[in-house]
């Protein structure tokens, strides 16, 4: 992907950004839910069911945060509603970390893939192998995800 870099710092520099940027994102949701506590929304933000909520976020939080990493779309959103519902960050690196390397395990094989098939690098057949992969990825997280919303 990254012409001449080996395997490892390719990965590495993935998982570095997926790092920066899901962490950025919860404690934006976190300064968020903050600046919100000031406003005539704060009475709503202490209601009960948002209590149950966050007790739900911060007990089983982290592999729903590590999950998101491999869904298209919703990772953002998971990111800052975890800082939003005041997940403790103990509980949600550990999500933050496992997820960062299943994003960067992705990109660095499959999404590497297509790439190198892009530029002629690569026969198209491991692109169309790729591509199944990220399909299939895609699909069972938007199951999972809708399963998540039912419950």
């Amino acid at each position: 992907m990254f012409d001449g870099w080996p395997y490892w710092l390719t990965f590495a520099v993935f998982w570095a950004g997926a790092m920066v940027r899901g962490g950025a994102t919860y404690w934006v949701g976190r300064g968020l839910r903050a600046g919100a506590t000031r406003t005539r929304w704060a009475s709503r933000l202490d209601g009960v069911a948002v209590q149950r909520a966050e007790s739900v976020v911060s007990r089983y939080g982290a592999p729903v945060v590590a999950a998101s990493f491999l869904t298209v779309g919703v990772q953002t959103a998971i990111n800052a509603a975890a800082g939003a519902m005041r997940m403790p960050a103990r509980r949600y690196v550990p999500g933050l970390l496992v997820g960062a390397v299943l994003w960067a395990l992705l990109y660095t094989t499959a999404g590497a893939a297509v790439w190198e098939a892009v530029g002629g690098r690569l026969s198209w057949w491991w692109a169309v192998v790729a591509v199944a992969v990220i399909a299939l990825v895609v699909v069972v997280s938007r199951r999972i995800t809708a399963r998540w919303h039912r419950a």
